[in-house]
């Protein structure tokens, strides 16, 4: 599975890393204050979105760049290893069930 994490601190950056790695997830990390994020999201399975850390424009291009594109967005208040990790296990989860609560229609 291919995700992006848009936000979360920079401090964790290869936490979030090690923590798709464990669970064979293939992660791109954007702390949401780098240019041209929409040119380097590409072709994924999910985009998740940690609000609280995370600027106001960055948040509207992954959401924008996820409705055009048809990829579920995942939107999360915490910015945590562990929040990761539970959102990343339920999107494996819909990915064997073959749907997902989270996909624009």
């Amino acid at each position: 599975m291919r995700a992006a994490l848009v936000g979360g601190m920079n401090r964790l950056r290869q936490d979030y890393i090690d923590t798709a790695r464990h669970l064979k997830v293939s992660l791109k990390v954007f702390n949401g204050q780098e240019s041209g994020i929409r040119n380097q999201l590409g072709n994924l399975d999910v985009i998740i979105l940690f609000t609280d850390k995370v600027s106001h424009a960055a948040r509207a291009t992954a959401v924008k760049h996820a409705k055009s594109k048809h990829i579920p967005l995942r939107m999360l208040h915490s910015s945590g290893v562990t929040t990761l990790r539970k959102c990343i296990e339920d999107c494996l989860a819909c990915r064997r069930r073959l749907s997902c609560p989270f996909s624009h229609q």
